[in-house]
């Protein structure tokens, strides 16, 4: 749909679309949704919220019922809910469901199910196992899952638990081996994780096509760059700027991401997500060496500073998108 506009925009600029059937041109090219359009979209999401709300049900009739309910009846309860989940999935494979959908959203369930049924494990036996832990056997155990489905939000929902067994590991142990320490530590560990994590997207999806280029892709090259920026401030606001290998790496980075979706696979967003570092970066510099050592007038300076970084990558990520759409 977004090249669809992009096309339609660079012929209405280019004169190829007389004005007065520009009204016609957007009617055929079908950007405005139609009644079935709208009709699979309201499908869709019904059955999205409706297996969220199946699974949510469920773990709040057990929560509030905790009391009243025996162990048998909480493990069964959840467990039944769980292999139900997996029937709908077989069902939906076997039968050959007139939507992929129907099984993905049930094994997704059935995913969801299975952190349910693991919470449930550690509140009941008091097994004294981290928080960490939780989510590392979650990822574990869901993983042949996440292999037979083929569906990208279940392959984010498996790099999310990891994200998060992750930082809670350096959160209870304060390192890695000896390496990582603290914050820093696991900002490392969370960039490192999703930057390969997305490398390996990006080459995947040109071998297997149901890998979306889309927002998974975005949302793993936003898991690594926040933390990258999060060092590189870090080192800025340090009391001594040493030299740091955050810095090599930053300068790596970005490069990396100027190349890949510049040249290899165009993607505004990650250029933008790039600019938005780099000016942030640059105005905690600058304003680290203008307020700390200036007076009121350096705000002003700060201010100016700002804007002309913002609009300079405006102008660029303009000019980009005008040569994305020719």
């Amino acid at each position: 749909m977004a090249s669809i506009r992009r096309e339609l925009v660079a012929l209405i600029e280019r004169g190829a679309i007389p004005r007065e059937q520009v009204v016609r041109a957007v009617a055929l090219s079908g950007l405005h949704p139609s009644g079935r359009a709208w009709g699979v979209f309201l499908d869709r999401l019904l059955l999205w919220l409706g297996a969220l709300a199946l699974v949510f049900a469920v773990l709040f009739l057990v929560a509030y019922n905790w009391a009243e309910m025996g162990r048998l009846m909480r493990f069964g309860l959840v467990q039944a809910a769980l292999l139900g989940a997996i029937a709908v999935y077989v069902w939906a494979e076997v039968r050959g469901a007139a939507s992929d959908l129907v099984p993905r959203v049930a094994l997704m369930a059935a995913a969801l199910l299975l952190g349910v049924l693991l919470a449930l494990v550690g509140q009941v036996y008091q097994t004294g196992a981290d928080p960490w832990q939780l989510f590392f056997v979650w990822a574990v155990l869901m993983l042949p899952w996440a292999l037979v489905a083929r569906f990208d939000a279940l392959w984010i929902l498996w790099l999310g638990l990891l994200n998060l067994s992750l930082a809670l590991y350096f959160r209870t142990w304060g390192g890695l081996f000896g390496l990582f320490g603290g914050d820093t530590g696991a900002l490392w560990g969370l960039f490192i994780l999703n930057t390969l994590a997305l490398a390996v997207w990006e080459l995947g999806a040109r071998r297997w096509r149901w890998l979306s280029l889309g927002w998974p892709a975005q949302l793993l090259a936003l898991g690594g760059g926040v933390p990258l920026t999060l060092l590189m401030m870090s080192w800025v606001v340090a009391e001594r700027m040493t030299f740091s290998p955050v810095l090599p790496v930053y300068l790596l980075w970005l490069v990396a991401l100027y190349v890949v979706y510049r040249h290899w696979r165009p993607d505004l967003f990650m250029l933008a997500g790039g600019c938005l570092s780099v000016i942030v970066v640059v105005t905690l510099l600058l304003g680290r060496h203008l307020l700390w050592q200036g007076g009121a007038e350096s705000f002003l300076v700060l201010s100016m500073a700002v804007l002309a970084l913002g609009a300079a990558a405006v102008f660029w990520l303009k000019r980009l998108h005008r040569e994305m759409s020719s």
